[in-house]
Formats: C-alpha cells, structure tokens, sequence
C-alpha cells in the first residue's frame, strides 16, 4: 500500500496508518517522550484510561502544539472507555475525566478497551482502576449491556466530543450483535496482530463491514514479558531468525520488518519507544518493499498464539475461545 492513513466510514477522516502507542510508558517519561515523537513525525497517538498516563500524553501533545510544532487538527488522538465504566450511567463522566485530563476539547477516536464490563470502581476511591475491585483476588461484573454503552458513545459524537468511536479486543460474535443496534458503525476494530497471531478470518469479515483495523503488539511478546508466562516461552519476533533473515535482505532492523508487514495487510500500527533512534526507525517503513519469497518466509510463523490474553493474566475470564 501507498498511502500514509485510512479512510474512516461516516466521517472520513484520514487516520494515520503509522502511529504511536502510549502503554508502558512511564508517567516520568510521557510528556516529553510524546513530544518528541511530534517532532519525530508522529501523529496519531493511542492511548487509554488504563495505561494511566493520560495527564503527562496530554501536556506532551499540548507542548507541541503550543511551540507552533503542530497544530491539533494535524493530530489524530486515540484512547480507551475503561471496563468498569460501562455502565449508562458511567460512560459521560468517565470520558469527561479522560478529556479534562489530556487537556484537549475532543478525541479524533474513542474506543470500547475490552467487551468486558466490570464492576463500577468510582475514581474517587482507585484510578485508573484496573481489573480488581478493591481487595478482590477475582474480578467481579456488572449487567452493563454493550448496547447501553455503545448508545453513551454514540451520544459523544452528537455531543462533537468524539470525531469517530470503535472497539478494541471484540470478536466476532460480539462484533455481529453490536452491529445489529448500532445507529454509528464502529470505524475501527484494534487486536493484537502479528505474525505469530494474523487472525486472517476475522480480519477479512471486519473489513467486509466497513470497519478498519488497528494492530496492537506488533512485535508479539516482548511487551508481555515481563506480564505473563507465555510472553517469556515464544521466541521474540525481533530475535527470531526468519525475521532477522528478512531484515538483513532488505538492510532494515526486524522491527521496521514487522511494522511494514503489518502496513502490506492494511493494519494501522501503533508501536511505542522511549528511544529517539527507534522512533524514527518505527517510522521510516513506507519505501520498504517485500518480495513473494519474503512474505511466505513471514506468513510461516503462524502459531495463533495470543500474548494479550486475560487468562494469561489469571483472570477467569476465556475472553477469544
């Protein structure tokens, strides 16, 4: 593919296809990490209620648009509808504690973060909340429909406060239903992706309904290392040799390897560095050109194995069987 964005259903809006994502980065390091991406060239950035650093991305972006680097209409700025404020009655002020907290006056894109709704923590008492209540070994749900939740933000966009809504971690089943109430179509769709875990049946329905894709964790399990079993036994993409092998033929690194197979299937992506020599690096993936050999060589790394899983984390909760 050729262009640098995709075109959203309903508004048109262009969405960049190379992005920057905000999880895991420390609070200490946000503002100026974000910055620094600006300046790099970076324009959409995804970020979260859950990723808790949505006060330091916010001054980052303010920063930048403040020294004239970019204006807010050249940004396109993502986050996440929490699990625990599903609820009705929940979904406004939480969303307006996510706006005042980024300090801008609207989001180009709001998701639903997981189909999973969560029992209600007030953010009085714990933010961002996580998947715990309280003193709980296991999480505890609550009846919030995803119809009720999806009509709230729906309501964000009468309101202007969100250009475009969507979804992130839904499957198909849960996809189908949403799409049988909905009155705005979700624009985009975010799953984990990469070669280890193409998902090529549910990609290809999802775009059969007008909605784009967004691939999180490019790089397969080095983000979850440090979180879960399965994150320590598979091989790193950016270590594995078949990559490598493919990263040596075109003299690029094995990240920007995996960032452009993600863009060869029209998946937006959103990987994240504190170091300015990879920003750029995680960038500088449009010219780079894959031959048939090249793409089998990556399509062979199939194992469907999922890192971002909850049962993985010890939740109950067989969130994609």
């Amino acid at each position: 593919m050729t262009a640098d964005y995709l075109t959203l259903n309903r508004t048109g809006d262009k969405m960049p296809i190379r992005g920057f994502g905000c999880w895991k980065i420390d609070t200490k390091d946000a503002e100026e990490t974000i910055y620094q991406a600006i300046k790099t060239g970076y324009r959409l950035f995804d970020g979260a209620c859950d990723y808790g650093n949505e006060v330091e991305v916010g001054r980052g972006i303010r920063k930048a648009i403040d020294e004239g680097l970019v204006k807010r209409e050249d940004l396109f700025i993502v986050t996440k509808l929490w699990n625990t404020f599903h609820s009705k009655n929940h979904v406004r002020a939480a969303f307006d504690r996510q706006l005042k907290d980024s300090g801008l006056e609207y989001f180009d894109l709001y998701l639903i973060h997981f189909p999973v709704p969560l029992h209600y923590v007030s953010p009085a008492d714990n933010y961002p909340p996580g998947w715990y209540v309280g003193d709980a070994k296991s999480i505890a749900f609550e009846r919030s429909p995803i119809h009720e939740c999806w009509a709230e933000l729906e309501k964000l966009v009468d309101a202007k406060l969100t250009r475009n809504i969507g979804i992130a971690n839904f499957n198909c089943q849960a996809i189908l239903d949403l799409l049988t109430y909905a009155r705005i179509k979700p624009a985009v769709l975010q799953i984990e992706l990469h070669p280890y875990l193409p998902q090529e049946r549910l990609v290809k329905w999802v775009r059969e309904q007008d909605i784009h894709i967004t691939a999180y964790s490019s790089f397969g399990p080095t983000s979850y290392v440090d979180l879960t079993d399965s994150g320590k036994s598979y091989t790193s993409l950016l270590e594995h040799a078949d990559v490598k092998s493919v990263a040596e033929k075109h003299s690029v690194s094995a990240g920007q390897v995996l960032l452009r197979w993600a863009l060869d299937r029209e998946f937006a992506v959103i990987p994240k560095s504190v170091h300015s020599g990879r920003m750029e690096s995680n960038l500088d993936i449009m010219n780079i050109k894959f031959d048939a050999e090249d793409n089998k060589t990556l399509d062979s790394l199939k194992t469907n194995q999922r890192f971002n899983d909850p049962m993985t984390y010890g939740f109950n909760l067989p969130l994609f069987d």
